[in-house]
């Protein structure tokens, strides 16, 4: 009764930025010593003008990587859902039907899903066009984006983590490699194994092998981009003997080598040959691509960017909105000004809005609960709709969610985010009464990451649930 009766005086008493809270949400502040005011909560019924619930509604938080919901909308609303990224190939010289006498180039447009096996069967065509043999070099072309940021490790000072690579506009795989560790039954050393296998990268093990649990740090693997190419890795430390394997991923190489390298091992492994170096380059405006590959279409990819919060991603699809609408090249800069342009003309009061690289991925971010109410509210209503809500997480059956909710399971299509002292959620909730529900709450709190923000955000989505 009293969470029900705070709503209802606080809505009496014209209280717009804040309501007594719900006893089980204030039971979990309270257990864990967070302040009201670190806390953002809206919750309303889709079919209502008035929120059931709603909790310093404007106040500008970190949303981490809920914010992946208003790069994703936009792009979803402004380019469509069959929109598709194109990679072109050219052939620069003489082609006979199986050798290339000149430079093979090609040219990207930002596609953020060209994966290992996406490459693989870009290569693939055009050993089916015949192409056996090419003499010259491999020529890449990525000035379809300016990418002015310079430091991968910015965020964290982790540099060759995965989810901290940059934009470019021929980004192949996430420039990302796993490593693979094993124990050698035969010799009783550790093997290393890499996926892909790149054709110009050092790796030098020296991992020993330990008795002993199997536990710690990387499981006791360290591991080291180095050179000034950052085209070798030293791979060291001690690993437990009963962990019998383990893998992790790090980025490697640059843009432009990580491309060459995979390019060269995958050619070789589809029988072509090929004997040239790498070159940048830039294709005139009036040549015409020997081939073009495409992408899965948007409305597929959002699924893997919201998801599974790939961060990589959602700044490639940034940039892509940048150069779609301003021209290209595509800049960071140009694609918030697409964004905060188009929530602007649906209404939204984009002035607290800091949207920063569009993923999350940033301490700069800030958004308010009203925001991503109001872009829920919105994109429930779009024909893309069904496109959006099927992008987000299953609660308890997929995504960042999928461990999470199982009580609820299939009753929550919501986007999560975690920081280091952020920690938050938005999505739809449907009710027990069958009504969906809108529900966002952002927690900007001293240790919200570690596990009160998603106890928080649990206890919300379950009065929601059971209150409307």
């Amino acid at each position: 009764m009293r969470g029900a009766l705070g709503v209802i005086i606080g809505c009496a008493l014209g209280w717009a930025h804040a309501a007594v809270l719900p006893v089980p949400v204030g039971r979990v502040l309270d257990g864990h010593g967070i302040s009201a005011d670190d806390v953002s909560i809206v919750v309303q019924a889709l079919d209502s003008d008035e929120p059931a619930l709603s909790h310093l509604a404007d106040e500008p938080r970190n949303p981490a990587s809920v914010m992946k919901l208003l790069t994703t909308w936009a792009a979803l609303e402004i380019l469509g859902p069959a929109y598709t990224w194109t990679t072109e190939v050219y052939f620069d010289g003489e082609f006979d039907g199986a050798t290339l006498d000149g430079d093979l180039v090609l040219k990207g447009y930002g596609d953020p899903y060209l994966v290992l096996e996406e490459f693989w069967k870009l290569l693939r065509a055009l050993r089916r066009m015949g192409l056996e043999e090419i003499t010259g070099d491999l020529v890449i072309d990525d000035s379809y984006f300016a990418v002015e940021e310079d430091d991968p490790g910015a965020f964290d000072g982790q540099p060759f983590r995965a989810y901290n690579v940059l934009p470019n506009a021929l980004l192949v795989n996430f420039q990302a490699v796993n490593f693979q560790f094993f124990v050698d039954a035969r010799s009783g050393g550790i093997r290393v194994a890499t996926e892909p296998s790149l054709s110009n990268l050092d790796v030098r093990n020296r991992v020993g092998i330990a008795d002993g649990p199997c536990r710690g740090y990387q499981a006791g693997i360290s591991l080291f981009v180095v050179g000034e190419d950052l085209s070798a890795v030293d791979l060291g430390g001690a690993f437990p003997r009963r962990c019998g394997s383990y893998a992790l991923t790090r980025s490697v190489l640059r843009h432009d080598t990580y491309a060459y390298g995979l390019f060269e091992s995958l050619w070789t492994e589809l029988g072509g040959r090929f004997d040239g170096t790498l070159r940048k380059g830039v294709v005139a405006a009036d040549r015409k691509p020997a081939m073009t590959w495409r992408s899965p279409p948007l409305g597929d990819v959002i699924r893997s960017i919201n998801k599974n919060s790939n961060n990589v991603m959602t700044r490639q699809l940034l940039y892509t909105l940048g150069a779609e609408q301003l021209g290209a090249p595509g800049t960071r800069a140009h694609g918030v000004e697409v964004v905060e342009a188009f929530l602007a003309t649906k209404g939204f009061d984009v002035d607290p809005l800091v949207i920063d690289n569009g993923s999350g991925l940033s301490r700069r971010g800030r958004v308010t609960a009203r925001l991503l109410v109001d872009l829920l509210r919105a994109a429930a209503e779009s024909p893309f709709a069904p496109e959006f809500m099927s992008s987000l997480s299953l609660g308890g059956l997929d995504g960042t969610t999928r461990r999470r909710f199982n009580g609820r399971a299939g009753t929550l299509h919501v986007k999560t985010g975690r920081l280091d002292h952020v920690s938050a959620l938005a999505g739809y909730v449907r009710a027990a009464s069958g009504a969906p529900v809108v529900v966002t709450i952002l927690v900007n709190s001293e240790n919200a990451h570690r596990g009160p923000g998603q106890e928080l955000e649990e206890a919300v989505v379950e009065w929601a649930h059971g209150a409307l």
